[in-house]
């Protein structure tokens, strides 16, 4: 109990607790591990980051809960307006955490183009594969078949897969974690904060809404985490799977490593060439 108490006075705002997400919510699995990253890499305040955040269940993670500076702001803007701030201060570390609908449908154009610029920031997508604030509408990622609000029997559309998608962008560091996956999250985390710490780093964590998939499916929060943990296999594992088996089973791992320059080193070199051609 001191423990938990130590990383929240720390890390999270306890003047808003307790909060405002559905009992059983996962987004609290993600702020966890986003704070036992911290508290292992001896992280001491976070004056040196600013998250951003657009709109959505997830997008309340920043924004009131960590003790940081954040920003909340249009529905599916969160990568455009964390590329401006980067570019306005780059000595800050910038994370965007937001929901599949933001990234993924809305935000969608944003998210590949500052995968393709290899823009340096870290974008944690918390997919719950629904519009879970508006009542659990189909979303992008909502897999086939799932009964969802505007989909009562059944999804009949094919989700998209994000983190293949950026696989083949520019990106530095592509990584997928079912929420039954906690401590490859958390050294996930841990890894694009310092080994792989520029460029364009995203990790998408799967954890299905609870009023709006667990719920609908008549399962608990506990009985969901036992399934995932079964169904979310590593990604050595799915390749071997037919196409038939592939439908139900998640892909989890890290699929992409490189560190390679990002977009503000790259900017910056651009600028100096510009200026000495200028000056010749």
């Amino acid at each position: 109990m001191s423990k938990a108490k130590h990383f929240t006075r720390e890390y999270v705002r306890e003047e808003v607790l307790p909060t405002a997400f559905c009992p059983g919510c996962y987004n609290g699995v993600v702020m966890n591990a986003l704070a036992l990253a911290f508290k292992e890499l001896g992280v001491r305040g976070l004056r040196n980051y600013v998250f951003v955040s657009g709109i959505g269940c997830s997008s309340w993670i920043p924004s009131p809960y960590i003790k940081a500076d954040s920003v909340h702001t249009l529905h599916g803007r969160a990568v455009a307006v964390a590329t401006g701030i980067k570019l306005v201060r780059p000595d800050l570390n910038v994370v965007v955490i937001a929901g599949d609908g933001d990234l993924a449908a809305i935000g969608g154009n944003h998210l590949i183009h500052a995968a393709r610029r290899n823009m340096d920031l870290i974008v944690i997508m918390v997919n719950n594969l629904v519009y879970g604030m508006t009542r659990g509408q189909q979303s992008p990622t909502t897999p086939h078949g799932k009964v969802t609000l505007t989909t009562p029997y059944g999804n009949f559309e094919m989700p998209f897969d994000i983190a293949g998608l950026l696989t083949h962008t520019n990106a530095n560091y592509v990584a997928r974690w079912c929420v039954s996956n906690f401590t490859q999250l958390k050294e996930s985390i841990k890894e694009v904060l310092t080994k792989y710490s520029r460029g364009f780093r995203f990790i998408e964590v799967w954890a299905p809404c609870i009023t709006y998939v667990v719920r609908y499916e008549g399962k608990t929060p506990g009985e969901k985490l036992k399934e995932m943990r079964e169904v979310c296999v590593p990604v050595s594992k799915y390749e071997g799977l037919s196409g038939e088996e592939k439908v139900k089973y998640v892909a989890v791992g890290v699929f992409k490593k490189e560190d390679k320059p990002g977009f503000i080193e790259l900017y910056r070199e651009y600028v100096a060439r510009a200026g000495g051609a200028h000056n010749e």
